[in-house]
Order: C-alpha cells, then structure tokens, then sequence
C-alpha cells in the first residue's frame, strides 16, 4: 500500500466528530473516501466540499450500518466512482448509558444494531469486496478495560468487536488483508463534551498520565497509521489508544 493515491477507503459514520477527522486524515494522505452518514447529509456534504477542495477525493453515502443491503451500496458507490475499495473504517456507533437494570429492550437493540451488527455488516461486506492487501479497521473502545458502572452495554458490544477483529484476522489468510480495532479513550469530540459540566470534563482530562483529553486528530492518525504502509505488519491487534489510562 505505498502507492495511497489509488487506494480508496470507505468510513462509517464519517459526517462528525472522529469519523470526519478520519475522513480528513485519509483523503491528506493521497486516499479517496466515501463518507458515510446515517442522516446528517449537510455535514457530510460540507466535509466532501472541504476535501476536494483542498485537493482530496471525497464523496458522499447515506447508509444505517445496522441494514446490510446499505452497507452493501457503501462498497456500490466506491466502485461505480472510484473503481473499488481497499479501506473499511468501521467508525459508526451510539452510546446510550444506563445501569444494566434499568437499560430498556430498545436501548440494548439499538446499540447492539449499530454498533455490533453493523460492524459485522461492514466486515462480511468488505471480505467480499476489498481488493486484496486491504484493510479493515473496526471501533472498539477503552471501556472495555475500564468496566465503569452504566457502560455494560456499550462496553458489550465494543468488546464483541474485538472478538470479531481477532478472528476474522485469521479467517483472511492468502488475501493479504490485515484486520485491526482502534479502542480510543476519552476523546474531545462535541458529542463527548456535550452537556457535561467542565469539572468532569478536567476530571476526565486528567485520568492519562498525559493529562488531556484525546482529539479526533489523535485517532485519525492512529488510524492512519494502520490503513498506510507503516501498518503492514500489523494485524489481529486491538490497539488502545487513550494517552495510557489504561
């Protein structure tokens, strides 16, 4: 994957936050993207516009990751525009917390949906689909190792993530596909930082021994790192990144 320029990724979730700096971080490094969004079409459309006109190649693609024929058409647009694809970010998810007694039928379908299923959805899609010497880079999360009271759910999915990264790792063999998971911590995102009173959010900065929250820019370049030539030899890894809380 040293040539980036005619690699393509396709980034769930990617109109906001951590999926946009993906989207961003990518498409500097040479790679055409397709953005996906669930409903924020004018977020997603303004970050296409922001890309191409710096230089990148960006399209947009609705799709609820959670339905496997849009998933489907995600790896659809990348080829009918750009030729194809080399590059899955399976950055999509919901956090909906509550203590597991009192997290309702809806709430754990919801999150098991999106953030379970539709990684399942984007794996099985991309193992059809990615050329080879692909990549495929899911979204886990350091609560797994945390364990804190109301992220059981949440923390549930994120953890089958892992499960499914280790082994689809080891189901691709002779494709030249490596199969990774990010576990990002507490990261400054405007989803993350909305509503929450600044004492937690200083409380919250100081739990690295960096002593900040992580941006979206961090992320992405953890990311980057393992769609690039750079991460090559990385594969089956779920890799934490959050400044060592854990």
């Amino acid at each position: 994957m040293s040539d980036n320029t005619s690699k393509v990724a396709i980034i769930t979730g990617a109109s906001r936050g951590i999926g946009a700096a993906i989207a961003e971080r990518l498409a500097a490094d040479g790679i055409a993207v397709v953005i996906n969004y669930a409903g924020n079409a004018n977020a997603a459309e303004a970050l296409a516009a922001s890309i191409e006109k710096t230089g990148g190649r960006a399209i947009t693609a609705q799709a609820d990751v959670s339905d496997p024929a849009a998933v489907s058409q995600l790896f659809d647009a990348a080829e009918a525009t750009f030729g194809g694809a080399d590059i899955l970010v399976n950055n999509a998810g919901i956090m909906q917390l509550s203590a597991i007694t009192e997290t309702s039928d809806e709430q754990f379908d919801r999150q098991i949906a999106i953030n379970l299923k539709g990684v399942f959805n984007g794996m099985r899609e991309a193992v059809k689909r990615l050329r080879d010497g692909g990549r495929i880079v899911s979204f886990s999360s350091s609560v797994v190792g945390l364990y804190q009271p109301t992220y059981g759910v949440y923390a549930a999915t994120k953890a089958g993530v892992e499960a499914m990264t280790h082994v689809l790792s080891k189901e691709v063999r002779g494709r030249n596909i490596t199969v990774n998971a990010v576990a990002p911590g507490p990261t400054a995102t405007a989803l993350f930082l909305d509503g929450k009173p600044q004492e937690v959010v200083d409380r919250l900065a100081m739990l690295a021994p960096l002593e900040r929250l992580g941006t979206p820019q961090d992320i992405a370049g953890t990311v980057a790192f393992l769609a690039g030539p750079d991460g090559a030899w990385i594969n089956g890894q779920v890799l934490r990144a959050n400044g060592g809380i854990i």
